[in-house]
C-alpha cells in the first residue's frame, strides 16, 4: 500500500522505530517548546498532511512512553484521520500528570496506525439474534 504524504515541518517523515511495529512515530512541528499545565489540552501540530486509499483511515494514538513517564496523552484516542481528509495530523495532548509537562520541538508525540475498515449497511430491524451473554456488560462476565 501506497500512502502520499507532504511533509512541511523539518522532521524527518513518521517511521516504524522497530521491525514489527503497528505505529509509526509522529513528531510535533514546533518552534518553541510548548508547556501543558495538570489537565490542559492542546492541538499540537505536525506539519504532515496524507492521501490515504479509500477504505483506509489513519489512528492516532498515545506513545505508551509518555503516558506512562510523563502522563501525556492523547485525549480523543484514537483519534481518526479519514480516507477524504487533506487538512493538516493535529494532535490533542492533554497532561494528565500533577506536574506541568514541557513538548520539545521535535519532540515524539504520539504513533499512528494506518487500519482498514468497512462501511456497513445498518439494516434496522426488531429483534437481535440471542447469544448466551445477552445485554451483559461492564464487568458482568466477572472474570478478574
Amino acid at each position: 500500500m501506497i500512502v502520499k504524504i507532504i511533509n512541511k515541518s523539518t522532521n524527518p517523515l513518521p517511521r516504524y522505530e522497530s521491525e514489527q511495529a503497528a505505529g509509526m512515530d509522529i513528531r510535533c512541528n514546533i518552534s518553541e517548546p510548548i508547556t501543558l499545565q495538570p489537565l490542559e489540552r492542546k492541538l499540537i501540530p505536525t506539519g504532515l498532511f496524507i492521501e490515504l486509499p479509500v477504505g483506509y483511515e489513519a489512528q492516532i494514538r498515545p506513545r505508551s512512553g509518555l503516558a506512562l513517564k510523563r502522563g501525556l496523552t492523547v485525549l480523543n484516542t484514537p483519534g481518526t484521520i479519514d480516507a477524504d481528509y487533506r487538512g493538516e495530523i493535529g494532535v490533542i495532548l492533554i497532561n494528565m500528570s500533577n506536574e506541568a509537562q514541557t513538548i520539545e520541538p521535535a519532540e515524539r508525540i504520539c504513533q499512528m496506525v494506518i487500519a482498514k475498515h468497512e462501511q456497513p449497511t445498518l439494516v434496522e430491524v426488531e429483534v437481535l439474534g440471542e447469544t448466551e451473554r445477552g445485554a451483559g456488560g461492564f464487568g458482568h462476565s466477572g472474570v478478574k
